[in-house]
């Protein structure tokens, strides 16, 4: 009877230590998808680098970039649009013209900073260091100015878009603790939002700076001296398009 007894006792014991372990076991793997929502949704809003130094402790996260290209795009008559149409409607047509603009900028390897009420802004090399990333800026930005025609804001005018771009240097980093956010500052990024606010709609506007470093590749229009505020006359292009 006793052993029998022992028995039972020890298969019991051996039950219960195979279900904590199919518990542990259980946790272990909700603990791992946890993590790894986690980190997707750190690198949806950050650089996979800066996402990196975040992880292993840094807390200021700032670094000069001597040649980044930054682009402005804002859709043309939104304010407009948007007193005629519900916000519902509004929201998600937005969504779905940012999302497009999203999987562009992923495609030419380029970096997404912020939208802004109907404002999209990105930037190029931060990351790559060659002029080769100021190429895939000028195309990211004639994408969009053809893309932009697929899409409308209250389903039936077709959007257009305004897009600025300058070269020159920034700082990136990150502010905040809680709903921290990569962001990047300069006088470049002035000149670049200038591009766009003094820009016509359908085409897009970039600095002389920018000019020089593609007008090789790309067949641009001199639009002449423009006065820009804060920066005086400036000597002002057009790209059309990439050369064939």
């Amino acid at each position: 009877a006793v052993t029998f007894l022992s028995f039972y006792v020890l298969r019991y014991f051996v039950s219960q230590n195979e279900l904590v372990k199919e518990q542990l076991k259980h946790e272990q793997e909700m603990l791992a998808a946890e993590r790894e929502k986690s980190e997707k949704l750190l690198l949806n809003i950050l650089p996979p680098s800066i996402a990196k130094r975040l992880k292993d402790g840094e807390s200021v996260i700032a670094n000069e970039h001597n040649q980044a290209a930054i682009l402005f795009a804002d859709i043309v008559g939104f304010t407009n649009i948007s007193q005629n149409i519900t916000p519902i409607i509004l929201v998600e047509n937005l969504n779905k013209i940012f999302t497009h603009f999203d999987k562009l900028v992923e495609e030419f390897g380029l970096e997404k900073i912020k939208t802004i009420g109907d404002s999209y802004m990105a930037v190029s090399g931060l990351t790559e260091f060659k002029n080769e990333h100021l190429k895939k800026m000028a195309d990211l930005a004639i994408a969009m100015v053809a893309d932009i025609k697929e899409f409308s804001l209250d389903g039936e005018t077709k959007c257009d878009i305004r897009i600025g771009i300058h070269a020159g240097p920034v700082i990136a980093g990150v502010i905040g603790s809680k709903k921290f956010s990569y962001d990047i500052w300069g006088d470049a990024v002035n000149t670049a939002s200038r591009m766009e606010s003094s820009g016509e709609a359908g085409k897009i506007q970039i600095s002389q700076k920018f000019y020089e470093h593609i007008k090789d590749e790309y067949e641009c229009q001199y639009r002449g001296q423009t006065e820009i505020k804060g920066k005086g006359l400036m000597n002002l292009y057009f790209l059309v398009s990439k050369k064939i």
